[in-house]
């Protein structure tokens, strides 16, 4: 989108070479078919004013949805497209692993933990020590799905 001011979304920090390289590179995984365009966005009023649309995208049959929407007044960002896979994710060759793309799953993801932090909710320390994933011993079951999802299952 232009005249966006990006300042406090997901995309405030990003270097300004990334951005301009978002919207031009394939740098995340975009597998959406059934995406809000921004006409139907724009029409109803309740969306439109409580979501802001950051960025749109183009499916494979050139039909131009909402990709990310932040809300105006709460700390909600909203995205149809999947910006960690890049890091994690080596099943599909439709996933981006370039060394942009990986910034891509940094960025957003330094965000996400950035805007968590401002929370003061927080669980007791031990509480957290006992929820670790380093003290289970998970079972890996397979590849379901389109052979990216993993599935782990802890007893």
């Amino acid at each position: 989108m232009e005249n966006i001011n990006i300042e406090g979304t997901v995309f405030g920090r990003f270097p300004p070479d990334l951005l301009r390289k978002l919207s031009t590179d394939c740098l995340a995984m975009q597998n959406h078919k059934y995406g809000l365009s921004p006409e139907k966005f724009q029409g109803n009023a309740d969306l439109h004013n409580f979501f802001e649309i950051l960025t749109t995208t183009a499916d494979e049959d050139d039909k131009v949805y909402v990709s990310t929407m932040q809300a105006r007044n709460y700390p909600v960002t909203v995205s149809q497209w999947n910006p960690e896979k890049n890091a994690f994710e080596w099943a599909s060759n439709t996933i981006p692993h370039s060394e942009d793309a990986i910034q891509v799953t940094q960025n957003v993801a330094n965000f996400f933990v950035s805007e968590a932090r401002k929370s003061s909710n927080r669980p007791p320390k031990q509480t957290v020590l006992d929820n670790l994933i380093y003290n289970y011993s998970p079972t890996f079951c397979g590849i379901a799905g389109k052979g990216y999802d993993e599935v782990y299952i802890f007893t």
